[in-house]
C-alpha cells in the first residue's frame, strides 16, 4: 500500500469537481473518488462496477462515470 505525502496530495485534482468523467480501460478497477483526487474532502472511496454497462453513479455523490473504450489504454 502506497501512502501518499502532503507533495504528492499537491498533484492532485479536487475531488468531485464535476458530475461526469469518461474514464478509459487502464482506469480499472474504477472508485470514487478516484486515485487522481484529494480524499481529505470527499466522501469514502467506493469501487464502481463500470465492466457490464460502461456506466457506474456513485452512490455517496451521484458522478457519473462513463467507459470510453476508445481511449487508448
Amino acid at each position: 500500500m502506497s501512502h501518499k505525502t502532503d507533495a504528492d496530495n499537491d498533484q492532485l485534482g479536487p475531488a468531485n469537481a464535476e458530475n461526469q468523467y469518461r474514464v478509459s480501460p487502464a482506469d480499472l478497477p474504477l472508485s470514487c473518488p478516484t486515485a487522481d483526487m484529494k480524499l481529505w474532502n470527499s466522501h469514502p472511496r467506493v469501487y464502481l462496477p463500470i465492466e457490464k454497462t460502461g456506466r457506474a453513479s456513485c452512490p455517496y455523490c451521484g458522478a457519473e462515470f462513463i467507459l470510453d473504450e476508445t481511449e487508448a489504454a
